[in-house]
């Protein structure tokens, strides 16, 4: 009986460990799967973009490991920052220098491709990590068929060698591209008519300055800022076939962890929000796992594994 006492444990334990590993990935199969699937028209698949990619302990921000571990949360997308080297390779890291996320020290614009290599990323907790910095190219392989991007930019590095990367890794159904500005968004809607975009758009105004200026409402994502607009936004943009990014990460967060018990996520996108940015992957996740259970909420763009 003490034996199969044991073997029963330990099966369950097997069982528990695949369930943990399972992997929720995202796939497009063109251009036009994905317009489809953000438009703000139909009924949304509510998601979580998170932010630098979903660093926990163990994990650190900004690399590939911790992009697949995010995959065992939640289908995602995955935010992150694209930096320049000193030989102007595209490199991932948010900060202008290497000392907060990593053992090395200094700018990280001046040291080339093959330094930065022999740097090592450390977690949100000062743990240094065997993961290496990784490229713009690696990322955008690594991501196929598995998770979408938004894709954000550090002061310098161009949206055409942003653009031209995304083409030589035929990542166009799975990348969104981050502007902060009208005039920016104008700039990658001229350099790549098919690719989407996120756009700050808080108001009507905002998303007819992006019109005017020759960005179509069917390759915005807009981005509404950090604090919840009023729902007449959500209704308007959504009209317009606009997916909606609500930035969590900050005030938000906290507010949902000091206050459990009020779905503060959950709410969210009940009251119009498509695409939580958070910094709470595990927290965030599971009360969409709840919205999307209650509103009887699936896509065929998902696949577990």
């Amino acid at each position: 009986m003490k034996q199969f006492n044991l073997f029963v444990i330990a099966l369950g334990f097997v069982c528990f460990s695949a369930t943990a590993q399972q992997k929720h990935y995202l796939s497009f199969r063109n251009e036009t799967e994905l317009r489809t699937f953000l438009d703000g028209k139909r009924a949304t698949y509510p998601l979580i973009s998170a932010h630098r990619g979903g660093p926990m302990k163990g994990f650190p921000e900004n690399c590939i490991e911790t992009f697949e571990n995010a995959t065992s949360y939640q289908p995602v997308i995955i935010e992150f920052d694209v930096a320049l080297s000193k030989d102007s390779a595209l490199v991932i890291m948010h900060d202008d220098k290497l000392d907060r996320t990593s053992n090395g020290t200094g700018q990280i614009g001046s040291y080339t491709y093959a330094e930065l290599q022999k740097v090592r990323l450390k977690d949100d907790f000062g743990t240094v990590t065997d993961y290496k910095i990784p490229t713009l190219e690696e990322v955008l392989t690594w991501g196929k068929n598995k998770v979408l991007f938004t894709i954000d930019i550090k002061k310098g590095v161009p949206y055409s060698k942003i653009i031209a990367a995304v083409r030589k890794t035929h990542a166009e159904n799975n990348s969104i591209i981050i502007t902060y500005n009208a005039n920016q968004a104008a700039e990658v809607h001229q350099l790549a008519p098919d690719l989407m975009i996120s756009a700050s758009a808080r108001s009507i105004a905002d998303v007819e300055r992006l019109n005017t200026m020759g960005v179509p409402n069917d390759r915005i994502v807009a981005f509404v800022g950090t604090s919840a607009p009023d729902k007449a936004v959500y209704e308007y943009l959504h009209s317009k076939g606009i997916v909606c990014i609500l930035g969590t990460m900050g005030n938000l967060d906290k507010s949902a962890a000091a206050n459990p018990d009020k779905k503060v996520y959950y709410n969210l996108i009940a009251d119009g929000a498509d695409i939580l940015s958070s910094d709470e992957l595990a927290a965030a996740g599971k009360e969409l796992d709840q919205y999307r259970k209650d509103k009887k909420i699936s896509t065929p763009n998902l696949k577990i594994k």
